[in-house]
């Protein structure tokens, strides 16, 4: 019982090392990298680096390594909540790891059926790295929900899916689609289709951008109102930005930590309700069953 008691804890500390680790190399980089700078800046993310390819030279930037860093910490987090737990008996973190699981089954059986019951890993993956990548701004790092084309790729990712639900009954059956409920609507429903992953990039991309911008905007201007108001004040009082204690802390929580994860939840609302509504079950069940009928 000690062996497995202290095999547990070593694989919990060394899960828990990894999962902080990312962040921590992503801060040590932000700082070797980014030169000091006076006053406001809005920037979009850092170039690292330029890999020349055959087409156009690939950039290697801030929104990518974040993301990496993103991406191995719920990875590595995935493995810490189940670590240890028992069949039976329940602590904390099995509580709340089941509470995740259960959550997610249940949000998808709710809006997608139970057709897609097999979707709760991919919404709750989509879910926890958009979140946790808006969450990186409390760390310092550039949020990667912040560039157009880190979201473009997962709505690019969504929209394949969406296509390939919409084509469970076939090609014919899905270019007929556009056609209805009368033919001459079909040029708009062409550019509904097309619009539906720019909406989603742009949607969620121009939300945590907004909040970012706006942040820095109100901390810049406080500290110049407190610098205006205080700055007559003896010693080093004078160059203390009292305004700026508490105000954008308010901020951050309602831009990087609320607003953060409410966009995670509208994007994976918006991915299960485009698949399950693109799906046409009744149409694919009638086919699967003449299908089926004919090979009997």
């Amino acid at each position: 019982m000690k062996s497995r008691n202290r095999k547990f804890i070593i694989t919990d500390t060394i899960l828990i090392i990894l999962m902080i680790l990312p962040v921590a190399a992503g801060i040590v980089l932000k700082i070797l990298t980014n030169p000091l700078s006076q006053g406001i800046e809005i920037s979009g993310a850092k170039i690292y680096f330029t890999v020349e390819m055959p087409v156009q030279p690939l950039f290697i930037t801030e929104s990518q390594v974040n993301s990496l860093i993103v991406l191995l910490s719920v990875f590595f987090l995935s493995l810490y909540l189940p670590n240890g737990i028992p069949a039976k008996g329940g602590s904390r973190r099995q509580v709340f790891a089941e509470m995740i699981v259960e959550k997610t089954e249940n949000l998808v059986k709710t809006n997608m059926g139970d057709y897609f019951h097999g979707f709760a890993p991919f919404i709750a993956a989509i879910m926890a790295l958009s979140a946790f990548s808006s969450l990186l701004t409390l760390v310092g790092l550039y949020p990667p929900t912040s560039d157009i084309n880190i979201v473009g790729g997962w709505a690019i990712l969504v929209f394949i899916l969406i296509t390939h639900y919409k084509m469970k009954c076939g090609p014919i059956y899905y270019v007929r689609s556009f056609t209805q409920p009368v033919p001459f609507l079909t040029p708009l429903n062409v550019i509904s289709e097309i619009a539906t992953p720019v909406s989603m990039a742009f949607r969620h991309y121009g939300n945590i951008l907004s909040g970012s911008v706006i942040s820095v905007l109100v901390a810049f201007g406080l500290q110049n109102l407190s610098n205006m108001i205080f700055k007559n004040l003896p010693g080093f009082l004078g160059s203390i930005p009292f305004l700026r204690v508490g105000i954008p802390a308010v901020l951050s929580v309602y831009f990087d930590l609320f607003s953060g994860c409410l966009q995670a939840f509208i994007f994976a609302m918006l991915t299960m309700l485009y698949i399950a509504t693109g799906f046409p079950a009744q149409d694919y069940e009638k086919r699967r069953k003449t299908k089926l009928a004919k090979n009997n």
